[in-house]
């Protein structure tokens, strides 16, 4: 593996041509996310790989594991998973925030068998559906000092005989004698770092993974429904990890923050195994990650402290430090890495002029590893998420009825479509003696992938996102990009963050409304605001109908702004108001149900039931009525 063919010039979107000219497998990349680590560990086996903070408040007092110790770690939990019964096609559930034993874990998930994170924070039934789905035995959790809630979860799987053994993380730099543990018949449950202690950390004692192999089984989206499980293999991650180590702006001595939960692709891709190809050692936030306020507080002094190179983190957290004094130098942090969603042009302004620091958008989903595209910082491309990232392939199309493609011009808006090593291998649609058995649902054709997601490209290869097909806007068969909305609000001094989406209409199908947040001595008014983007939207159909102030904006749990709720909310206050003259109303309900709007209605007899019927039969939408006797 030779420096040269490794690491060739990956600095402005031109570059792509010559390094697409040496092909992938010609460049010697390791053959899974085991072999990179102990090529890590082999080449800077004492450089610092790891800093984990406790929490916000001990930023100074942290964890620290160099790569060799990493490895060992790594070795040791593999091992003990190997004992418990994990083979290669066997998954390994992990459920619990960032802290410094999950890093080797998730890690060692991959080398004994397949890693599968999962989202504490959603409900017990979707997370017993997961735990279904990948056919895990062997949960990894967050213990009753690290996560109460969680635990409480993680014992209720235990006492439903869900899993055969649960492995309890404790904090980080936890001191003293860990809380007991309840017994639970058939199910051995026990701290990692006990179980682990007295095992061999010199080697992994079962068989190493190879390139083909399913390494990861990431839960899409988890907001709506129950979430698909997308299978990444070796190959896959490897592959995405390069692409995102190859840019000439990252060198070995770059240190990488990362606060984003390992539940995310994103948080697992750029921030612990794109590091491993270069040696860079990454500062890890506490559980809390972002979310933490004292670390939001604190966040430029830690910037300063551990000289920080760059960082990546969602649109909302980028809002948040906007609105941060800069505190300390921050000189060492050469750029932030955005890619959750797209970002309106007023916020990247906004940080941007508050830091000097660039904010470089990207594009991904987990369907393709993580990472698709990326921008640079000496070719700004204003509105664009970048350029398609190496060895990955982009077009835009149109989707028929019948399920065929036909492939768009350049300049057209359409459907993104995506093929290359980073498309997932499918989603989990069962299991045989093989392992999981994937398909890809619709979602890959000929091996391309629909995004799902709306966007144009460029003559010079500059990817514009459109939007989710699902949120445009559709006004009378007019299609209305929702950051038409959202940039002109954000250009208000008072406005800190906006979402905006549509609401039924009985005329037009949808009218656009969106949802703010201001600053926290703001004077202006909902109306106030209705009205200033109504006399700067380039265009009369986007103008919003109405504009609501929130103190806070709906998001995920990695902090996307999640629109389905706030679809949820326009659509009952449509409904209110429709429905306002109608006696007998008792309840009006909007809900989301497995990723669409659901309203139900509940009246108090069914004197009124017809009139309502009437009424909701004018909407475009999902609705029920309820008659209480």
């Amino acid at each position: 593996m030779t420096t040269d063919l490794l690491w060739p010039r990956y600095a402005v979107p031109t570059d792509l041509t010559t390094i697409e000219a040496v092909p992938l497998r010609d460049r010697g990349l390791p053959e899974s996310t085991y072999a990179l680590l102990t090529r890590a560990a082999r080449m800077w086996p004492d450089r610092l790989a790891l800093t984990i903070l406790p929490d916000g408040a001990r930023w100074r007092q942290p964890l620290q594991r160099s790569f060799s110790e990493l490895l060992d770690d790594v070795h040791r939990y593999a091992n003990l998973l190997h004992h418990l019964g994990v083979r290669r096609h066997d998954a390994v559930a992990l459920m619990a925030p960032n802290c410094a034993d999950l890093i080797p874990a998730t890690l060692a998930a991959q080398l004994a068998g397949i890693a599968a994170p999962i989202n504490a924070a959603q409900s017990p039934q979707h997370i017993a559906e997961l735990l279904r789905r990948s056919g895990a035995r062997v949960l990894v959790t967050a213990g009753p000092e690290l996560a109460p809630e969680t635990w409480e979860a993680a014992h209720q799987i235990a006492v439903s005989r869900k899993v055969d053994a649960v492995l309890v993380l404790r904090p980080t730099g936890a001191a003293g004698a860990p809380a007991d543990l309840p017994e639970v018949d058939g199910v051995r449950i026990g701290y990692l770092s006990a179980m682990s202690a007295d095992i061999d950390s010199s080697d992994f004692i079962g068989d190493p993974p190879r390139g083909f192999d399913v390494a990861a089984l990431f839960h899409t989206g988890g907001t709506t429904g129950v979430p698909k499980l997308a299978a990444h293999t070796h190959d896959n991650e490897v592959a995405d990890a390069w692409m995102l180590a190859a840019n000439s702006s990252w060198d070995s001595d770059s240190v990488v923050f990362a606060a984003l939960p390992l539940f995310h692709v994103n948080a697992l891709m750029v921030t612990l195994l794109a590091p491993l190809f270069k040696g860079q050692g990454v500062v890890w936030a506490g559980p809390l990650g972002y979310r933490d306020p004292i670390l939001s507080s604190e966040f430029w002094k830690i910037v300063t402290h551990y000289r920080i190179a760059s960082m990546s983190a969602v649109p909302t957290v980028y809002a948040a430090l906007a609105q941060r004094p800069v505190d300390a130098d921050i000189s060492t942090l050469r750029f932030a890495m955005v890619g959750a969603s797209p970002l309106p042009t007023a916020l990247i302004e906004k940080f941007q002029d508050h830091t000097g620091v660039p904010l470089l958008e990207g594009y991904g989903l987990t369907e393709a590893t993580c990472a698709s595209a990326r921008s640079f910082p000496d070719a700004p491309r204003p509105g664009s998420v970048g350029v398609r990232m190496p060895y990955q392939q982009v077009k835009v199309v149109r989707v028929r009825d019948d399920g065929t493609w036909d492939d768009l011009p350049t300049g057209a808006t359409g459907v993104l479509a995506i093929s290359g090593p980073t498309v997932f291998a499918g989603y989990v649609a069962g299991h045989d003696e093989y392992g999981p058995v994937l398909d890809g649902m619709g979602r890959l054709v000929d091996g391309w992938l629909d995004t799902g997601d709306l966007a144009r490209i460029d003559s010079d290869g500059f990817i514009y996102l459109v939007g989710r097909a699902k949120d445009v806007i559709i006004r009378g068969g007019h299609n209305i990009d929702p950051a038409v909305v959202e940039d002109v609000l954000l250009d208000h001094p008072q406005v800190t963050a906006v979402s905006a989406v549509g609401r039924p209409d009985a005329h037009a199908g949808e009218v656009p409304v969106a949802y703010v947040t201001v600053v926290a001595d703001a004077d202006i008014t909902a109306r106030e605001l209705q009205a200033w983007a109504s006399e700067r939207v380039p265009e009369r159909a986007a103008a919003p109908k109405a504009v609501t102030i929130l103190p806070a904006l709906p998001v995920t749990a990695v902090g996307k702004l999640y629109k389905l709720a706030l679809r949820a909310d326009a659509t009952r206050r449509e409904l209110e108001h429709a429905l306002a003259t109608v006696v007998g109303i008792d309840t009006i309900q909007a809900s989301v149900e497995d990723g669409s709007i659901l309203a139900t209605v509940e009246i108090d007899g069914p004197a009124g039931e017809p009139t309502v019927k009437a009424i909701l039969d004018r909407y475009a939408i999902n609705w029920k009525v309820t008659v209480r006797t």
